[in-house]
């Protein structure tokens, strides 16, 4: 949610604009690859001239920290994005070895994701967590392992983006983005292994959703952690 309201000062309008756009972004209340509004918008909304817009747009751009697009209007940066440009083949991405190196950095992620998920959701985010939740629950049955796993991702990006934590957000969306095929590789082996989706992911979901729901950030930390190591310990077995 990008609040237009704007920082009283005596440097140029164009730079507030900027300071204040920068911070959101850094604050994580602007997610990566967000459209800011229009220029036109933000001028209406702030009581200043186009002008005054385009050139905070430029400052924000100077500072690598949007896009802007000729007719497509301006997109917030995933800073993290440009290093993680490896030259990975798909088929190298059903490594063991990657595969479980994926994993413990998610162990890491979906941990701070969750407790910082419980600390500072939003009324809205708390809302579109409980609809994915109901959503994933409703899909879960019937379901192949790779639209499982995709509704698995979906739910587990919007508590890194409820997080409001820049790092944290920033590399999960660049590690579900880079490495989808990886995780999904765990899956599929621990599939293969038992015949069935691993059976515990359903309850520790349940109790990833109650804990940040409750708001008690230490539960969310621990469960997400748990739920990270057991279905990394389904491929290791």
């Amino acid at each position: 949610m990008i609040d237009l309201e704007l920082p009283a000062g005596d440097e140029r309008i164009a730079d507030r604009i900027a300071r204040r756009l920068q911070g959101q972004i850094l604050a994580g209340e602007i997610v990566p690859g967000e459209k800011l509004p229009s220029q036109r918008k933000l001028a209406g909304s702030l009581g200043v001239s186009r002008e005054a817009v385009r050139e905070a747009v430029v400052v924000l751009q100077n500072h690598g920290l949007i896009e802007t697009y000729h007719g497509g209007g301006s997109f917030c940066k995933n800073l993290f994005d440009g290093f993680f440009e490896l030259p990975m083949r798909d088929q190298d991405q059903n490594s063991h070895n990657l595969q479980c190196q994926v994993m413990e950095m998610r162990e890491v992620l979906e941990g701070e994701a969750a407790y910082f998920a419980a600390l500072r959701a939003t009324d809205n985010q708390r809302q579109r967590l409980t609809a994915e939740y109901q959503r994933m629950l409703e899909r879960g049955s019937g379901e192949t392992t790779l639209k499982k796993a995709k509704a698995d991702l979906t739910f587990h990006m919007l508590i890194a983006e409820s997080s409001h934590h820049f790092i944290v957000m920033s590399i999960s969306q660049v590690l579900y983005n880079k490495y989808f095929n990886a995780m999904y590789g765990v899956l599929s082996k621990a599939l293969k292994k038992s015949g069935n989706y691993p059976p515990k992911i359903g309850v520790q979901h349940d109790q990833i959703y109650q804990a940040i729901m409750d708001q008690d950030a230490g539960e969310a930390r621990k469960v997400a952690q748990q739920h990270i190591r057991y279905t990394r310990d389904q491929m290791l077995d």
